[in-house]
């Protein structure tokens, strides 16, 4: 395929994530406030769309909480900068086993939710748009796997579709892709599909070129995508994904570092992705192209 670079750029900030990350770097966001606040600085710096987990804010874990969905929510929507929002949808399908030789009963970190409960709080934040992790895969942990069946995401994606948000599909192998194909093809999901390339991710689809390109191929022409490295291979995955047509997204969620021994912030990290975007030759868009480009409509809670 020739690389056909993307003129018209929008970023991603995926603020805080639901990593194990709150006590590695002062940054990391925990409370509705400090999310909000980050994502709004993140906005002012140049991202378009923030990407929001919650998270409990005595202990920095992850959080299925609806009330601090809301609180976040009401938060940016409340703020002076316009931001497009994306709430993930992916906690509630992790399986934790036990070792080997004794796999079952499912260990402490098991969190496995219903459908419904998965998409409540989308149901009640109505971002413009929401995650769907496109596959199960084993996820980094020895003994974790990330639960994603095909009726779990036909159901979440039918959900999201008739509650009028747009589905950001998480693709973290070529696989993923291929499902996320059938889910269009039926009707579950609306196309053209938003995609996000997860690279790096352990055990999915390494952050080399040649599986990036992979992945890229296996995008549809007409689908908008976005792309993501983790750790110290984010900032140049910018550059990357912008030249094989793509748009970027950066943040704490994916990478703590602005440089080597320099925590990173979220604003700087965008701050970093607008300086590399610019010197390629490109624009960054704001939240008002994306909304025109996606078709989105920016809604206020039920």
């Amino acid at each position: 395929m020739p690389l056909e670079m993307n003129g018209d750029v929008f970023i991603t900030c995926a603020v805080t994530g639901s990593g194990a990350t709150q006590d590695r770097s002062p940054h990391v966001p925990r409370s509705p406030e400090q999310i909000a606040e980050s994502a709004i600085l993140a906005a002012r710096a140049g991202a378009a769309i923030v990407h929001c987990h919650v998270r409990d804010p005595a202990t920095g874990k992850p959080a299925r909480d609806l009330a601090l969905y809301r609180e976040v929510t009401e938060r940016i929507r409340d703020a002076d900068v316009d931001v497009v929002l994306n709430l993930t949808a992916g906690m509630g399908g992790d399986m934790v086993f036990g070792r080997p030789g004794a796999p079952l009963p499912l260990q402490a970190g098991t969190d496995m939710a219903g459908a419904e409960e998965r998409v409540a709080h989308i149901a009640e934040c109505l971002p413009e748009i929401c995650t769907l992790d496109c596959g199960t895969m084993n996820f980094a942990e020895a003994d974790y796997v990330m639960t994603n069946t095909p009726g779990m995401l036909e159901a979440m994606g039918r959900m999201m579709t008739d509650l009028g948000v747009r589905p950001e599909i998480e693709a973290f192998d070529t696989g993923h892709l291929w499902l996320a194909k059938k889910l269009v093809t039926d009707g579950v999901l609306d196309s053209p599909a938003l995609v996000q390339l997860c690279m790096g991710v352990p055990w999915g689809a390494p952050d080399d070129l040649n599986t990036f390109l992979a992945m890229v191929n296996n995008v549809p022409d007409d689908w908008t995508w976005s792309a993501f490295a983790l750790g110290r291979h984010e900032l140049p995955y910018v550059a990357a994904s912008v030249l094989a047509g793509g748009n970027v997204r950066v943040g704490l969620e994916d990478n703590l570092w602005l440089a080597k021994g320099e925590l990173a912030t979220n604003e700087a990290l965008v701050g970093r992705a607008v300086g590399i975007i610019e010197g390629m030759g490109a624009r960054v868009i704001g939240p008002g192209e994306v909304r025109e480009k996606l078709g989105l409509v920016k809604r206020a809670p039920r």
